[in-house]
């Protein structure tokens, strides 16, 4: 081959791939088209990563787990991904002092109307989850913009120490085509989760926490979904809750408010739980609802006691519900140390059977 020809092609791929720092590391590194060849290699020498127009292979992972410590990946132009029913996850991404980060206009599409058919996770089509984020510490994750999830979209696992904000996970299209399942989202066994300043439209759970120690969930909006919830609690591995705020936020026309549910016959604890300055609008259901008689086949109507909830402070809950739905519903038992104050709710209707809130805490149904 002629030098200079060759000389060229070696500056082309340098240049598109990386921006040598010295020796054979590399500081940045750019990775699109539709092929993932080059990952593994860009995740062992860059730690400025560009994910740019890039169309994910059918039943393949966006594999960013093993980042190296301090690395940034930031999502340009639209990110797609072939389609397969598989478990997935579309994204997964692990590693210390992360930083995930999008650009303006960035959008990730998975493609969800390939998937929905009213189902979800529960039969029908074997659908991928969306974003994985496990044994993630010291992270952040921000500006991302998420449309046409399958199912599920944040995996929030055995994670330490991180910040989701500025996120939108837009699911809206799923309202009439069939979305199902779409939790905004998911989180367990993790320690100081800040999930802040993000937008959800979704089918299912605005948030759903399992299992978590230090969970702040603020200034998020939240449409179509299932609300804001804590459970189900009980039957897993991990089944404490503790230490959680959620504040100032806006849940639109989902089926419940604010919610608390655990096991019915299982163990566990729900502790030290702060909801305040939250505004219901349009609830289907139930503005805020708390059951310890929950089941994968339905409410038992009766609560037992192997996972009380304490230490539940309520505070300027204020908002409407439908005709058709309920105020407010408890049917708790062991419960003790409630605290609630400006809960105002309109429209619906009273709850009759309401049972096991502690005395003297202001809470009634």
């Amino acid at each position: 081959m002629n030098p200079l020809v060759l000389l060229s092609s070696i500056l082309l791929v340098t240049s598109t791939l990386a921006s040598p720092l010295s020796g054979d590391t590399r500081a940045s590194c750019t990775l699109s088209g539709s092929s993932l060849g080059s990952l593994s290699s860009i995740k062992s020498s860059c730690t400025k990563i560009t994910i740019q127009d890039l169309t994910v292979p059918a039943g393949k992972t966006l594999d960013l787990t093993g980042l190296k410590s301090g690395t940034t990946v930031t999502f340009k132009g639209t990110t797609t991904f072939g389609y397969k029913e598989w478990a997935g996850p579309l994204i997964s991404v692990s590693g210390s002092k992360i930083t995930i980060d999008g650009a303006s206009g960035n959008k990730i599409d998975g493609k969800g109307s390939q998937y929905w058919d009213g189902k979800g996770g529960n039969g029908g089509k074997t659908k991928p989850k969306f974003f994985k984020a496990g044994k993630l510490n010291h992270s952040v994750i921000k500006n991302i913009n998420i449309y046409n999830t399958p199912v599920h979209v944040f995996s929030i696992n055995n994670c330490e120490n991180i910040t989701v904000q500025n996120v939108l996970i837009d699911d809206s299209k799923g309202d009439s085509g069939g979305g199902h399942n779409t939790d905004g989202f998911d989180v367990s066994d993790s320690t100081q989760v800040v999930i802040k300043n993000s937008k959800v439209y979704s089918q299912d759970d605005c948030l759903a926490i399992n299992s978590v120690n230090d969970l702040r969930f603020e200034n998020n909006y939240c449409k179509g979904g299932h609300g804001i919830s804590i459970g189900s609690v009980g039957g897993r591995s991990n089944n404490v809750v503790k230490k959680v705020v959620v504040k100032n936020c806006e849940v639109v026309n989902n089926d419940n408010g604010i919610r608390i549910k655990t096991v019915y016959d299982k163990t566990g604890s729900v502790s030290d739980i702060t909801f305040q300055d939250i505004t219901l609008t349009n609830i289907n259901k139930y503005g805020i609802t708390i059951r310890g008689d929950y089941t994968n086949s339905g409410h038992k109507g009766t609560a037992t006691s192997g996972v009380p909830i304490k230490g539940l402070t309520i505070k300027n809950v204020k908002g409407t519900v439908k005709s058709s739905a309920t105020r407010i519903f408890v049917l708790v038992k062991g419960a003790s140390n409630w605290k609630w104050s400006g809960v105002s709710i309109s429209g619906g209707k009273k709850s009759s059977s309401c049972s096991g809130i502690p005395s003297g805490s202001g809470a009634s149904c």
